[in-house]
């Protein structure tokens, strides 16, 4: 069975209650695999089999619940939606005001101006009709309320629209019941609830409005990233440059990036210098220099030198594409935690509707008015709305997906980030991981430094292994003129054996030097010390007399010991792995004060150690770059790939550093403590919220003295809570990893 996995946009969703209903319909088709619904970006990520299910399937049982849905066109993930207040909220907000004043200011203030057609006293039936009057239009301007509303709860899935559907109705209809019968009875004038239908469905509307700006915020990571990429781009062909539309540009096309402006595409430098600003994709502030044979990336920004590139990657290939492609995919893809809020959600509003019920009953049974138990209802309805429990998870992960997409950390989904925050043991793969990935002359011991490297680098001139090209660099940094060879012979496992500027030359093991009787005893010291130290050293000698000795080795990365150090100060236990000699190995080790040591470890094994450390200590991260690193990582509970390495570990990988800097892994650590706290303090303050309200909405305090929320108070509370959650979030934005 091969199977697909798809994303679709959710219209219709109001609450953590529809989305839960989405879910839960499409879950029951057969040959759906799993199915997550996010309410914030309103988007249904569903695996499933296209030879059992199909979209037309979807179409049906979504519709049905009384939802909409449709392919997400890609054109769309530019639109840049901005949140205005519409007129009809500002017309509800005025109206509603004009209406608590004529309903509530003659209550509470004496002798306040009224005109004679709205005094309760003397004109009940005025007073009645015109707070009908304000009503109407307020209800009209919120008839999304009611038409989805009802539609939900006549399907059987009611949502937090059917809450406050169904308590402002029936507070209209007493209120309208009432009014008829104010020309009979005076007293009727008392019984009237417009003010709370009204101030309800405004308050609703505007705390819509509010967290709906506020959610706007927890997107803006994907935003920025989405505005790098200029529309426009200077085509050079031939001596002509030509603006064209980044679109139309394809691989191998040659682009002119002025000073100042963004690059469109990835490609490598052709000709020109200067820095470049990666700030937004990597998070690393400084510039970086670029020339001739540097690769750049598209979004970043030249800051100084013109730059003549050559373009490798266009449209989803491109680096932003894919990190644009991530983070939206971590935000769409739900934490584990979220699922205790889904559950809830699923029960919730059904189970307030039949608190609001219970608690109306009891209280008529009491001997209170029917006005009285109406209030009760409908505070009920109102304040228990589930929207503050269905934003508790989604904002935080949005938040903090995008935080570490800002300072180049990538975390593949919602579950990766969850459980990063559980780490006991952090494995890391040793070369290219925690150390440069490439040797490097480290040391030249000799009486004659100079005539040492000149000669090592001729020799080794016509070499392209990756010791010789380090040997050539180096000589090349020190300004060394290369010399004419001949004679050139390689004796396997032992050396090289040329002739450099006709003196004759040996490079190699000490095994070479003995079998020609030239002494190094001088030298062999030096040499053990340098091999202890996991370095790789090769005696010299010119017409049979020691020269002296090279060693070359692949250096720790500048921020490696750091980061071990700073794993250590979160309680993380560390480890490294490492395919190199047991001495080797145990010296970087100790170099990095690794807690654990692996050497000569084949590629295969890597996934048997980190099964054996999951037993050891638990959850275990496993950090490395290579082809070879692929296993391991998907062995690990998370598999962090850096993005400098290859693309197969990448693939394998919950998290992409994108620097390749060792510091990032604490750091995302971290990011994923941050947002899992920051996820429990919203769920508890959207459970206490509604564990505490609805008790005091449904009147539990009245009998001992306590308040008694009215409608509108409740109003205004459920959507403040919907707003605390979202603000809350958005304090991730300012934390420091």
């Amino acid at each position: 069975m091969s199977l697909k996995n798809s994303v679709y946009a959710i219209s219709g969703m109001s609450c953590a209650a529809c989305s839960s209903a989405v879910q839960r319909v499409v879950s029951r088709l057969d040959g759906v695999k799993s199915c997550e619904v996010n309410l914030i970006t309103e988007k249904m990520t569903v695996v499933y089999d296209p030879e059992t299910v199909s979209l037309a399937d979807f179409t049906r049982v979504i519709e049905k619940a009384g939802f909409g849905i449709h392919e997400i066109e890609e054109e769309k993930r530019k639109e840049a939606k901005k949140s205005k207040a519409p007129v009809g909220i500002i017309t509800a907000a005025v109206l509603s005001v004009i209406l608590l004043y004529i309903s509530m200011g003659q209550m509470l203030f004496n002798n306040l101006p009224s005109p004679a057609i709205v005094d309760m006293s003397k004109n009940p039936l005025g007073f009645a009709l015109v707070q009908l009057i304000l009503t109407v239009p307020v209800m009209i301007i919120g008839r999304k309320f009611f038409t989805v509303g009802f539609s939900s709860l006549f399907k059987g899935n009611p949502n937090m629209d059917s809450l406050v559907a169904v308590g402002s109705s029936a507070s209209f209809i007493y209120s309208l019941i009432m009014t008829f019968t104010v020309k009979s009875n005076h007293h009727a004038v008392h019984n009237l609830y417009y003010e709370s239908v009204a101030v309800v469905i405004t308050l609703v509307m505007l705390g819509k409005y509010f967290e709906h700006r506020s959610k706007e915020k927890t997107t803006s990571a994907i935003k920025k990233l989405m505005e790098l990429t200029p529309d426009t781009a200077l085509l050079v062909t031939g001596d002509t440059v030509t603006e064209v539309a980044t679109a139309s540009i394809k691989p191998d096309d040659i682009l002119l990036v002025k000073p100042g402006s963004k690059i469109p595409l990835d490609g490598i430098v052709e000709s020109g210098s200067g820095g470049v600003d990666e700030s937004m994709l990597t998070g690393e502030s400084l510039p970086v220099e670029k020339e001739k044979g540097s690769a750049v990336t598209g979004g970043s920004l030249n800051l100084n030198g013109a730059l003549y590139i050559r373009v490798t990657k266009v449209g989803k290939d491109t680096t932003l594409s894919k990190i644009i492609e991530f983070v939206e995919n971590a935000q769409s893809k739900k934490a584990p935690i979220s699922k205790v809020a889904d559950k809830v959600a699923g029960i919730f509003v059904p189970v307030v509707m039949g608190i609001a019920v219970i608690a109306a009953v009891i209280w008529l049974i009491s001997g209170e008015e029917l006005s009285f138990a109406l209030k009760i209802f409908t505070g009920v309805l109102v304040i228990a709305c589930p929207c503050a429990l269905g934003l508790a998870t989604p904002t935080a992960v949005m938040v903090g997906t995008g935080l570490g997409a800002g300072n180049g950390i990538l975390i593949k989904n919602g579950e990766a980030l969850e459980t990063t925050h559980n780490t006991k043991i952090a494995v890391f793969d040793k070369t290219g991981t925690v150390t440069e990935g490439k040797p490097v002359v480290t040391d030249i011991i000799s009486e004659k430094p100079e005539l040492l490297l000149s000669t090592v680098s001729s020799a080794e001139a016509v070499s392209d292994h990756p010791i010789a090209q380090a040997i050539i660099l180096y000589a090349k940094e020190k300004n060394i003129t290369l010399s004419p060879v001949d004679n050139f012979e390689n004796i396997p496992g032992f050396g090289i054996k040329c002739t450099v500027s006709g003196a004759e030359c040996l490079i190699g093991k000490a095994g070479l030097f003995k079998e020609k009787d030239i002494d190094i005893s001088q030298l062999t010291a030096k040499a053990e010390g340098l091999s202890a130290m996991g370095k790789t050293v090769m005696y010299v000698s010119l017409n049979s007399k020691a020269l002296g000795l090279i060693a070359i080795a692949d250096e720790l990365k500048e921020t490696s010991v750091k980061a071990f150090e700073r794993l250590h100060r979160l309680g993380i236990k560390t480890a490294v792995l490492s395919g190199d000699n047991k001495l080797c190995a145990e010296y970087m080790a100790n170099r990095l004060n690794a807690d654990e040591v692996y050497s000569e470890v084949l590629p295969e094994q890597k996934a048997e150690i980190v099964y054996s450390l999951k037993k050891k200590y638990g959850t275990v991260l496993m950090v490395g770059d290579g082809i070879n690193d692929a296993p391991a990582l998907t062995a690990a509970d998370i598999g962090c790939a850096v993005g400098t390495g290859s693309d197969i570990a990448i693939d394998s990988a919950d998290i992409v550093i994108i620097k390749g800097d060792p510091l990032d892994v604490p750091k995302a650590i971290n990011l994923s403590r941050l947002t899992m706290r920051n996820i429990k303090q919203n769920l508890f303050w959207a459970f206490c919220y509604n564990t505490v309200c609805i008790p005091i909405a449904a009147g539990i305090l009245y009998p001992f003295g306590g308040p008694l929320l009215s409608p509108m108070i409740a109003g205004l509370a459920m959507s403040l809570s919907s707003v605390c959650v979202v603000s809350n979030a958005l304090r991730l934005k300012n934390k420091k990893l």
